[in-house]
């Protein structure tokens, strides 16, 4: 099974576990680039009420191709208790072009339900498996038993 780990990481949170999934199933990785700057405290706030309202950003095009893959992991950070700007245009952009879902985001706390909820929503599909991760377990590299129960849900082949 050909797999690739799509994401978007405003701080690098989100990015340290999708490289780490990225590396344990042998998976390709993409980056999901938005244009807009979303940096420090006042990008913080503008991301948040942008992800609240439902907003869509442009993102940079993608290099892969993802009618190669098979099963695309797709991560997102939580922002005001929703998915992230840059990953809910990615899905309303490419829901067509994917096969199979599973999805993974960090979180400050909670909205990893909600968010999930929307993404399967947007995507029109039910994901295989799904991991919600807290910022605190990714920094303090405390989350290695849930990362292996995510990738067990995951078929080899």
């Amino acid at each position: 099974m050909k797999i690739l780990v799509v994401y978007y990481s405003r701080t690098g949170t989100t990015r340290k576990v999708a490289e780490k999934l990225s590396a344990d199933l042998g998976a390709d990785s993409e980056e999901i680039i938005d244009t807009k700057d979303r940096s420090g405290a006042l990008g913080f706030i503008f991301s948040g009420r942008d992800s609240m309202k439902k907003r869509l950003t442009e993102i940079k095009p993608l290099e892969k191709n993802l009618a190669e893959y098979d099963l695309i992991l797709i991560g997102t950070p939580i922002w005001a208790w929703t998915v992230s700007v840059p990953v809910r245009t990615f899905l309303e952009k490419y829901k067509d072009n994917l096969k199979r879902v599973a999805f993974f985001c960090t979180m400050g706390g909670s909205g990893d339900k909600k968010a999930f909820s929307e993404m399967e929503n947007i995507c029109g599909q039910k994901p295989m498996a799904v991991l919600a991760l807290t910022t605190k377990e990714v920094v303090q590299n405390n989350f290695a038993e849930k990362l292996e129960e995510f990738r067990k849900q995951i078929p080899a082949d």
